[in-house]
């Protein structure tokens, strides 16, 4: 059984056969909570879950962390800041393009962060975290946009993607190794009451996800530039 010691500055440590471990912290509490998410689901992650993942008692880590939404908060933080830059373009679309694909891989990577995300009233308060929508907001500002405008498309591109994400994990779009409607779906609807639906169903179950989310991002980049063109922003 796992032993803990206490040092004098108050910090856990934990302790197997006599050898101390790393000291607690909230950087470890918040890293324990995110890999948690990833491996077992959001609501896995309890003060009781997060102390067991690192051989303490949940007790213990009201001494690095508020709470259980202090924790989360640091979760979506640190995911945030695994956001990987893609190198800049002069050109905006092709700079906002290289910046939804690396939104939607941090997303497929972390995709209940979504979800937490939802959850929180909270604003980002790390630098870390906000650079990110720093890079989004430039980039979309060089069109010319307003102020006003460039926040409206911030959003309108951040709703696509994880809109995007959320149905691509649930499986909505089907995949490529589809290559034909399950029987037992096309049996169980009315097809001759949605004619309609039924002309489409093959496409609706095969697919493949990349050209599909490039499909539609560049349906936004389009609409983004013929606002741009019109001059109204």
């Amino acid at each position: 059984m796992p032993k803990t010691g206490t040092i004098s500055d108050g910090r856990e440590r934990v302790m197997t056969g006599g050898r101390r471990r790393e000291p607690l912290s909230r950087e470890r509490i918040v890293e324990a909570a995110l890999r948690i998410m990833d491996e077992e689901g959001l609501e896995a992650v309890t003060m009781r879950r997060v102390g067991r993942e690192l051989g303490v008692e949940a007790m213990s880590l009201y001494n690095h962390v508020a709470d259980k939404e202090d924790i989360l908060a640091g979760v979506i933080e640190a995911v945030m800041a695994e956001f990987e830059f893609p190198e800049d373009h002069e050109d905006w679309r092709e700079a906002g393009r290289r910046a939804a694909r690396a939104w939607r891989a941090l997303l497929k990577a972390h995709p209940n962060v979504i979800t937490l995300m939802s959850h929180q009233r909270k604003p980002m308060t790390s630098i870390e975290a906000l650079r990110p929508m720093e890079h989004a907001l430039s980039i979309l500002h060089r069109t010319g946009l307003s102020q006003a405008e460039t926040v409206r498309a911030f959003r309108a591109f951040g709703g696509y993607i994880q809109g995007f994400v959320l149905a691509e994990i649930a499986n909505m779009f089907g995949g490529e190794d589809v290559d034909l409607v399950p029987r037992d779906v096309a049996q169980g609807l009315p097809l001759d009451e949605l004619p309609t639906l039924a002309a489409h169903l093959e496409y609706l179950f095969h697919c493949d996800q990349d050209a599909e989310f490039e499909y539609g991002l560049d349906l936004m980049l389009r609409g983004l530039e013929a606002k741009v063109a019109d001059g109204t922003s």
